[in-house]
């Protein structure tokens, strides 16, 4: 069960993204040193906007990593594969079903029923929103992510976050890229 973010998490959550933190339910995924990375939110906002991103990065160095993978052209190539692999495609479609189920035990949205979030679940459209999946549940829910999470690399080394923590217990058994 989510924990809701102690003070000292929104706080450190305002100073990733420059403004307060809106509709958070609890962090999901720390870096070494403890700071948030991903942060599970509201389906819809405060101010009474639909929000179908569950699972959203705050980390600044790792938003800015993943759009480096985006650049890359890394989207594309994901999207091809999916039409191309049935075994992929059926493992995408369950992870847009998990993320589905999970946002809707939050709260049922109607501008946003069957809408999942990064193109879910028959292309890729956003990085930031698999990876934030894969770092909240862990390797084996969200294919793609967990690739982009395994291409990622140590993104919180030579940063403050590198300390004397562990890695993301999420990144444990996370599996190659193909």
């Amino acid at each position: 069960m989510d924990r809701p973010p102690s003070q000292a998490d929104l706080d450190a959550i305002q100073a990733q993204l420059g403004r307060p933190p809106r509709g958070v339910v609890a962090v999901v995924s720390r870096c070494p040193s403890g700071h948030p990375n991903v942060v599970k939110t509201e389906p819809r906002l405060p101010d009474g906007t639909p929000f179908p991103t569950l699972f959203y990065v705050t980390c600044t160095r790792l938003n800015a990593m993943i759009g480096t993978l985006e650049a890359s052209g890394l989207m594309r190539e994901m999207s091809e594969r999916l039409t191309e692999d049935d075994e992929l495609a059926a493992a995408y479609a369950r992870a847009h079903a998990s993320y589905l189920e999970e946002r809707e035990a939050l709260a049922e949205v109607p501008e946003i029923h069957d809408v999942s979030a990064g193109g879910m679940p028959t292309r890729v459209k956003c990085l930031h929103v698999l990876v934030g999946h894969a770092l909240a549940k862990g390797p084996g829910v969200n294919p793609l992510g967990d690739e982009a999470v395994v291409l990622l690399g140590d993104w919180w080394t030579g940063t403050t976050c590198d300390g004397p923590g562990e890695p993301p217990a999420q990144l444990a058994g996370a599996r190659e890229v193909p």
